[in-house]
């Protein structure tokens, strides 16, 4: 076991785990934070989607190795804070539009949606059709047509 220090949701945290362990085993087993889903463990189906120093990626794909103490892993539980209110306009987002069935893969599609769009709005983009499509987090209840409407709208309140 090695020790590892980086930072979840703002708190500077230090774990005890051998260096291949995946980061999603880490938030999930030994710091207690469950918003990070496990879908595939492979970097396909993106349920565990999530932050790292404000860019979207799958935690079941990286080993904690990787992270430095200067790393900043987002998840859903500190999304509302990157904008200091109860829930992010992404969220709120979620919850007009009546987006989620099943629920399991929300949270790993609402911070791919967030990280999507604040990377088209840095590259001058337009939240369009053509950047929605960019987004590939698999919702296994279909409600597509729900989430890029609801992200849409999330953009717009960003």
């Amino acid at each position: 076991m090695a020790t590892h220090t980086f930072k979840v949701n703002g708190e500077t945290v230090t774990v005890e785990a051998g260096d291949t362990e995946r980061v999603l085993w880490v938030l999930r087993d030994l710091l207690g934070v469950r918003g990070p889903k496990y879908g595939c463990g492979i970097n396909v189906c993106k349920a565990c989607t999530s932050h790292i120093n404000g860019k979207a990626f799958n935690p079941c794909a990286v080993q904690v190795k990787d992270l430095t103490e200067d790393d900043e892993v987002t998840t859903i539980e500190g999304l509302p804070a990157t904008v200091g209110k109860d829930l992010h306009p992404m969220q709120e987002a979620w919850l007009e539009y009546d987006v989620a069935q099943c629920g399991y893969c929300q949270p790993g599609q609402i911070m791919a949606a967030v990280a999507k769009v604040n990377q088209a709005r840095s590259e001058g983009k337009e939240i369009d059709d053509s950047v929605l499509d960019e987004i590939r987090n698999v919702c296994r209840c279909g409600t597509y047509f729900r989430i890029r409407e609801a992200i849409a709208a999330g953009a717009a309140k960003m």
